[in-house]
């Protein structure tokens, strides 16, 4: 009422007479309209686009920042994914564990029904023979043959530096060592079960693993030098054989089926060595400064070894306390 009398000095607070003031016409001039105002096409596709720019610098910056987020999980060992991952990884794992399957199985099935088979009782003389079953009977080993039986006693213990801790598996509950336990008598063909099931990322570390055995045994440099000074011996020890000590061997190779799959494993073995060297330097944050290894890792035995040698130590990497996670 006091703002219709100062409007209106003459204004009554009688009703009837409200019609008659000039207060409604005020208060209609002053509402805000209701009808939406009409933009100009042009000036609308204008801020519609200017909208879009802006929405996509704004993914861009989000795309920056995952990229960012995700290298700093990678130095610091977060794994990808989650523990299942994403879908396209498992199709990944599945496709190549099944082509590692075929590959063992077809591999199986030539060493038993295909490969030669025409000196049984010479395999098992052979096999006596390097096993010192047999005393001196007057006969000469072949100097490759020998050099190989040796260096394949190698290759386990190599495979047991790469495995462990690095190539074990936190999203399967097979463990490697039983596999690594029968590579020093089946070779490739006890461990390329295990590359089947095998699902990385690897575990974490407990800091007391590191100083008890085998790790550190496996993560030893002196066992790492012994390791590469034995596998050079045996190579000279072949190399300086002879053309009929090779010619000899070949000859074997052609009619024996235990030195045909043994030369078979020795290149299963040399072949897949590459690949764990590079999953090592990875699990081990090295890849910058030891990603020449992997090319080097290609010499059968030396290269592996090699790497071994030089790698850094475990006790460097992050590791998972056992005592600050029972009080967690």
């Amino acid at each position: 009422m006091l703002l219709l009398h100062k409007l209106n000095p003459i204004l009554s607070c009688n009703y009837p007479s409200l019609p008659n003031a000039r207060i409604p016409t005020l208060l209609h001039n002053a509402r805000i309209p209701l009808l939406p105002k009409i933009v100009d096409p042009p000036k609308l596709f204008s801020v519609s686009m200017s909208l879009i720019h802006r929405e996509r610098r704004s993914s861009i910056r989000s795309s920056n920042l995952d990229t960012q987020i995700q290298e700093k999980e990678d130095e610091i060992g977060v794994p990808n994914g989650g523990e299942d991952g994403g879908g396209g990884n498992n199709w990944n794992d599945w496709v190549t564990s099944g082509l590692l399957f075929g590959l063992w199985a077809g591999l199986m099935y030539y060493v038993f029904q295909l490969a030669p088979n025409q000196t049984p009782y010479r395999d098992v003389y052979f096999l006596q023979k390097l096993l010192n079953l047999r005393g001196d009977d007057g006969f000469k080993m072949n100097e490759v043959l020998v050099a190989l039986w040796y260096i394949m006693g190698l290759w386990p213990l190599l495979y047991s530096m790469l495995l462990l801790p690095t190539g074990r598996s936190s999203r399967s509950k097979v463990p490697v060592w039983p596999f690594l336990v029968l590579s020093f008598f089946g070779g490739a063909y006890a461990l390329i079960p295990y590359f089947v099931l095998w699902k990385p990322p690897p575990p974490p570390i407990e800091e007391e693993e590191i100083s008890r055995w085998p790790l550190n045994f496996l993560e030893s440099r002196i066992t790492a030098a012994i390791t590469l000074g034995a596998g050079l011996g045996l190579i000279g020890y072949a190399a300086i054989a002879g053309a009929d000590a090779w010619k000899e061997f070949y000859q074997y190779f052609r009619e024996s089926k235990f030195i045909h799959a043994t030369c078979i494993d020795f290149t299963l073995l040399s072949t897949f060595a590459p690949f764990w060297v590079y999953n090592d330097i990875t699990a081990r944050r090295w890849i910058n400064k030891g990603s020449w290894l992997v090319p080097v890792a290609l010499v059968p035995i030396v290269g592996p070894a090699v790497y071994t040698l030089l790698r850094p130590s475990l006790s460097s990497l992050p590791t998972r306390s056992t005592s600050t996670d029972e009080e967690t």
